[in-house]
């Protein structure tokens, strides 16, 4: 199972009409948990079962108030998968896996799902979309080959529309050109490889658009709490918030899909990111690459094309360790280079670490 995104390209009355089913979710959603907590004192009722004659309160009672009839005129499967959330979100509570469930704000993000309550539908290739109970619209991004689909997710980054739709399939293994390879992380170089490639991250396209989010940041705290013009320069603080994600997220997704589909074989040190951020001079670095997100993608895509993933011991000394003799010596952040003083092997430290990691066998 995997999940197909593209950006919608909506007009006005589309972009509204999201705009509404978002509205929607996060009522039913607030309202569904106000009415639970509101419940704990009814006995041991299971969450499911609240949750159900939930359900048949708002479809019997709250949707014919006057108050509520603009519900009527929305997609009914919104709220039936906004409870279904509120269902999933108290499961997890009870398992320990989250904390309570929270009221939605739309600070938190604008989204809603619906599906397809006849079963799984066919979606054909191109670049229009036909979305359950919503309508057809249009794609930035065509699909390149048809799918089969029941769930279909809508959410708003920044001022653009996406759906993510879950195919219920497994992609084709790969066949891997290379062997192996070992990666080492950093922040000068984002990524090493072994074989003596170097992946620099967007930093230049990062710093640019921090620049202009300061900017707008020391713009809106000298504007009237609640005014219209606070309001839209805080749109435009979100639309680069997203730029700036989308950006990091092209960068490592294009360079994950690159190295699952080229390697059989990969190894990555297991670093401790947030031990890392502990550090305050290189938190703000840190954070901007995505070191986990990297490890995250690496992970769930290596399994999808088939490669290997090992992750190498997080104290084994790559970079003070001579690739060659196997020499340590100390490497502070400032040297660059490791020259070996037994062996004389000179080489950039991070490629030095990264034939250290490909070369990384765990202890018996």
């Amino acid at each position: 199972m995997f999940a197909v995104k593209r950006a919608l390209k909506l007009n006005n009355r589309e972009a509204t009409l999201m705009a509404k089913h978002a509205g929607f979710r996060r009522v039913v959603f607030n309202m569904g948990l106000s009415l639970r907590t509101q419940m704990y004192s009814e006995g041991k009722l299971t969450d499911s079962k609240v949750i159900n004659e939930i359900k048949k309160v708002l479809t019997n009672y709250v949707k014919k108030q006057p108050e509520f009839a603009w519900m009527n005129q929305l997609s009914s499967r919104v709220y039936q998968n906004a409870l279904i959330d509120l269902k999933d979100a108290f499961s997890r509570y009870r398992s320990g896996s989250s904390g309570h469930p929270k009221f939605a704000s739309r600070r938190d993000g604008q989204s809603f799902t619906v599906d397809s309550s006849n079963g799984k539908v066919l979606l054909n290739a191109g670049n229009t979309i036909k979305i359950p109970t919503l309508g057809t619209f249009r794609l930035y991004e065509a699909l390149d080959c048809s799918f089969i689909s029941q769930t279909f997710t809508i959410s708003k980054e920044g001022n653009r529309w996406f759906v993510s739709i879950c195919v219920d399939a497994e992609r084709l293994p790969v066949q891997q050109s290379e062997s192996s390879v070992g990666i080492d992380v950093g922040i000068k170089s984002f990524a090493t490889l072994s074989k003596g490639q170097f992946f620099d991250a967007p930093k230049p396209l990062i710093a640019r658009a921090k620049t202009k989010l300061a900017t707008l940041q020391r713009q809106a705290s000298k504007q009237v709490k609640g005014s219209r013009n606070k309001r839209k320069t805080y749109n435009k603080i979100s639309q680069i918030h997203a730029k700036i994600a989308r950006i990091r997220l092209d960068f490592l997704h294009k360079l994950t899909t690159y190295l699952a589909k080229t390697f059989k074989l990969i190894k990555i040190e297991n670093l401790n990111v947030k031990g890392m951020m502990a550090n305050h001079k290189l938190a703000g670095a840190i954070s901007d690459l995505g070191f986990y997100e990297f490890k995250r993608q690496l992970d769930y895509k290596c399994q999808m094309y088939g490669a290997n993933l090992v992750l190498v011991d997080q104290w084994f000394p790559s970079t003070k360790t001579c690739s060659n003799c196997g020499t340590k010596k100390d490497m502070p952040l400032s040297i660059r280079t490791f020259d070996c003083p037994v062996c004389g092997r000179y080489l950039d430290r991070d490629w030095n670490a990264s034939i250290n990691i490909l070369n990384w066998e765990p202890s018996a």
